[in-house]
């Protein structure tokens, strides 16, 4: 199984990125698929999840709303929406898949998810 997250890069306070994680060697409609974020010093932080079995969504309350995960089934591929950027959220961002039937308070653990890609940087300057 690989993941490969992309999208990252350089954005002012206010504005908006699009991160994309493709996804081999294992089906994301059967999946949870997750995004989390580390920031230089911290411990690496829940963002969002959906869950594979029902599409049922689950964000962290940090993101207050900014944000929104979605999957395309025939791209095998899940991106996470990032608007209203603001400094605080700049980290590197990973996704991860795990079983297809976590349940919220699975769903924002890492220790729940069986692969994940390398990550790729956010950062939003003030």
């Amino acid at each position: 199984v690989q993941l490969q997250a992309s999208g990252g890069g350089l954005v002012q306070v206010g504005g908006s990125l699009r991160l994309s994680c493709a996804v081999s060697g294992r089906t994301i409609s059967s999946s949870t698929t997750g995004w989390f974020r580390q920031a230089p010093g911290k411990e690496r932080e829940f963002v969002a999840a959906m869950r594979g079995s029902d599409r049922s969504i689950f964000y962290s309350r940090s993101i207050k709303g900014r944000f929104t995960i979605s999957r395309d089934n025939a791209k095998n591929t899940v991106d996470v929406q990032m608007n209203s950027l603001e400094p605080e959220d700049t980290a590197v961002y990973y996704c991860a898949v795990g079983s297809g039937r976590l349940i919220r308070s699975s769903a924002t653990m890492p220790s729940s998810y069986d692969y994940w890609g390398q990550g790729t940087l956010v950062t939003v300057s003030s």
